[in-house]
């Protein structure tokens, strides 16, 4: 799905431009950029997290552009208007979180490059996590990352070496394109706010599931048992604590209050190891803070305004 998709609660933000690149094996990705109104004052690229798509951020994006920057964003291989590895496209699948470091370099290379610099990263989750690792590997285009609950390490894992020993196991029997046990092909947002992980905001749910409503192809399963595998080989990085030592790249962490998804623990032992890091708490948000209610997203603008240079409300 090439096209970006609109609804009455959730209007395509103006000016946006769709982009179809191609990766380095041949997978199209999707890719828009939407340019501020004004004289931009810098670039904010916008990363989402597993099992989101473009259209979920329109709302972000507006917000961005009112603070002076052009913004650009991109669909992860596997999800949302990028094409899928497999055949089922309700498969969202990588076999190593390597595919999406490559990925980002063509994203950077085609769509960035003529975008006003500075630049400005804001990822989300499993987002954070592959910008993170880019941080990491010195090879930062951006000069100030802002993440919002990354997943740093999953959260309320019992046994977690026997997690990871499962889906290592299960990989190696060439079972890594079927969806994890007990999973299958229905999409979060498919079920019923009550009870969600995610938001505590019916309105924002209830709009992002109309999304959904009018263009399911944006939206995938359960994760494959390969997927798994290759986001616990990523995580596993994370707890050496010279790998955050590592970064030189200035670090925003928000973390919400009533976490589900990502381990606040790891979280906030990777902040405290940074070498330029803060974390902000939002108590009483859950694990999408920029799908929060208004008073809870208006702590996290107020921590962005004040990090990020040249970012003011209304600009």
């Amino acid at each position: 799905m090439l096209e970006l998709v609109a609804t009455p609660n959730n209007p395509i933000p103006d000016g946006a431009v769709v982009h179809q690149l191609k990766a380095h094996d041949g997978l199209r990705l999707r890719a828009a950029t939407f340019p501020c109104p004004k004289t931009p004052r810098g670039t904010v690229a916008v990363f989402q997290g597993h099992n989101e798509f473009i259209e979920k951020y329109f709302e972000t994006i507006r917000e961005l552009g009112r603070r002076g920057f052009d913004v650009v964003a991109l669909d992860w291989r596997g999800q949302a208007g990028s094409e899928r590895e497999l055949e089922d496209p309700r498969k969202g699948h990588v076999d190593d979180f390597g595919q999406y470091q490559r990925d980002l370099g063509v994203f950077v290379s085609e769509v960035m490059r003529p975008r006003p610099q500075p630049w400005f990263a804001l990822a989300h989750s499993m987002g954070a996590a592959i910008l993170i690792e880019t941080a990491h590997a010195g090879r930062p285009p951006f000069e100030r990352l802002v993440v919002t609950a990354p997943m740093i390490n999953l959260a309320h894992l019992i046994f977690p070496n026997g997690a990871r020993w499962l889906a290592d196991t299960l990989d190696m029997l060439g079972m890594g394109g079927r969806f994890i046990p007990f999973g299958g092909g229905r999409n979060y947002l498919e079920q019923p706010f009550e009870g969600n992980k995610l938001t505590t905001d019916p309105v924002r749910f209830a709009r992002n599931h109309a999304i959904v409503h009018a263009a399911p192809g944006l939206v995938i399963g359960d994760p494959t048992i390969g997927w798994v595998n290759a986001a616990f080989r990523a995580m596993a990085r994370f707890d050496d604590p010279e790998y955050a030592r590592r970064i030189r790249t200035p670090v925003l962490c928000l973390g919400a209050g009533r976490e589900e998804v990502i381990s606040n623990p790891a979280m906030e032992r990777f902040v405290q190891n940074l070498n330029s890091g803060a974390l902000v708490m939002i108590q009483g948000a859950k694990h999408e803070i920029l799908m929060e209610r208004d008073e809870l997203r208006e702590q996290f603008w107020q921590a962005f305004d004040a990090f990020i240079p040249g970012s003011a409300k209304d600009a």
